[in-house]
């Protein structure tokens, strides 16, 4: 794969200029995802359009590495190797890599015509194996840290595409323990009882699965910085409750986890990089289900941090997982806060797949979060919090409640309802339910996305 920019030349050529002679025919063109190719010398050689290189950014790398992979794998190409542009920043050899990986990825576990080929999207089972980067400069980092964060990406979308009758709350657990480098605490619902953490325990009270508090830490040799708590909402099936969700919308609740899918892969990749951030990972996982003993709309319950909430919704569930969740990342010694869910349908209103919304109570380290989504493709809008949604959060009985009446604001006051947990703690508030599942990009098109790997890896990244 040989990169062309508008408005430039082609980088070198073969004897012969098999290469100009695609770009004289005008089979070859610079627009972005724009393909051409031709045999020479015992290879295959692609022309890739990069279009205008001012506007080239690592984003741009990972949509042009997606398209370059369809050609090569319409080849039937096993070894992909990229000549890496002249004069471009490591981040783009490492999104290069990022965007093949994300593209590569097909998940075919349960799909009995992928090892004969018969299935188009489970692929021919003869792949590219191989991926090269070619440089005039050592690139050998970022290209690695690449790979990493691809393969961490790639392991939170098979969390998140496996189905629920697989993927239960002890199934997540056991995926932590196999986190290489890491340290793992759970506990289980007898347990979360008797820590006083009423809230996310009447989310799990419906069903016979066991729900599970999961902590991950990487505690590196020669610590630098505050200690990082990530937070991840882990429904591993959401019914909604008794306020059931109509057949459509429950179809793809299974990724109602994909918030602590990418928390627990983020800290893997963290520690497989030797990053020297310390982290505390907090992921509620737990079903939300229908039964005798179900959480009823208008009971009370008390949360760990003391707070009583009023439940006139079951299925705004996940707020009341990570108000324990928060408490409980506190309580280990968290300087900073992150939280990543699935949590609103009216974020998926206000953004589609284009953004994930950002709410939090410190303007610095809200900036720091929305910078490493600039940096890594996931790209976050921060939206206000007020002390006048406070109103609205308002409980009748209770403290709080945890559905505000008619939807208003409904992001914004969910937001609202957790920063009662962060308290004073700096806290940025990630609602990914537009993206984290059917994200259509084109490294990324259907199925879980792996949305907030990459993200939080970069922000464990940044300096102190």
């Amino acid at each position: 794969m040989v990169g062309l920019f508008e408005g430039e030349g082609i980088p070198h050529d073969l004897e012969g200029e098999a290469l100009g002679a695609l770009l004289a025919a005008g089979e070859a063109k610079p627009g972005l995802r724009k393909l051409a190719h031709t045999h020479a010398a015992g290879r295959r050689w692609v022309l890739a359009g990069l279009g205008d290189r001012a506007g080239f950014d690592p984003e741009r790398a990972r949509v042009a590495a997606a398209a370059a992979l369809g050609r090569a794998r319409e080849l039937g190409a096993r070894r992909l190797c990229w000549e890496l542009p002249h004069k471009v920043p490591d981040a783009v050899a490492g999104a290069l890599v990022e965007g093949t990986l994300l593209a590569a990825y097909r998940f075919t576990t349960y799909k009995t015509s992928a090892a004969s080929g018969d299935d188009e999207d489970a692929g021919d089972g003869d792949d590219v194996a191989e991926l090269i980067v070619s440089a005039h400069h050592e690139v050998a980092l970022p290209v690695e840290r690449a790979r990493v964060l691809g393969e961490a990406a790639n392991a939170a979308r098979d969390l998140g595409n496996t189905p629920a009758n697989v993927m239960t709350p002890q199934a997540l657990a056991a995926r932590a323990r196999e986190l290489p480098g890491v340290s793992v605490d759970v506990m289980g619902r007898a347990e979360i009882a008797a820590a006083d953490m009423g809230a996310f325990a009447a989310v799990a009270l419906g069903s016979e699965a066991e729900p599970q508090l999961i902590t991950v830490r990487h505690a590196p040799p020669e610590p630098a910085g505050p200690l990082l708590g990530l937070v991840g909402k882990a429904v591993t099936f959401d019914t909604g409750g008794y306020s059931i969700k109509p057949a459509a919308s429950m179809l793809g609740m299974k990724f109602d986890m994909c918030g602590g899918a990418a928390v627990l892969e983020a800290v893997g990749a963290i520690a497989a990089l030797g990053l020297p951030q310390p982290v505390v990972a907090v992921v509620g996982a737990t079903e939300n289900m229908i039964s005798g003993r179900a959480t009823r709309p208008g009971d009370i319950v008390r949360s760990r941090a003391g707070i009583t909430v009023e439940i006139n919704n079951t299925d705004a569930e996940g707020r009341l997982v990570l108000a324990d969740c928060l408490t409980h990342a506190r309580d280990l010694g968290a300087e900073r806060l992150v939280d990543v869910a699935t949590l609103t349908g009216g974020i998926v209103t206000t953004f589609g797949a284009v953004h994930a919304g950002l709410m939090g109570n410190d303007d610095a380290w809200c900036a720091q979060v929305a910078e490493a989504g600039e940096a890594t493709g996931e790209r976050v809008w921060r939206l206000p919090l007020d002390p006048l949604y406070d109103e609205l959060i308002k409980g009748r009985d209770a403290d709080i409640t945890n559905a505000v009446e008619g939807r208003k604001a409904a992001s914004i006051t969910a937001a609202q309802f957790l920063a009662r947990f962060a308290a004073d703690t700096p806290w940025a508030h990630l609602d990914i339910a537009g993206v984290a599942d059917d994200l259509g990009r084109p490294y990324a098109q259907k199925g879980a996305s792996g949305w907030g790997v990459r993200l939080l890896a970069e922000l464990a990244s940044a300096p102190a």
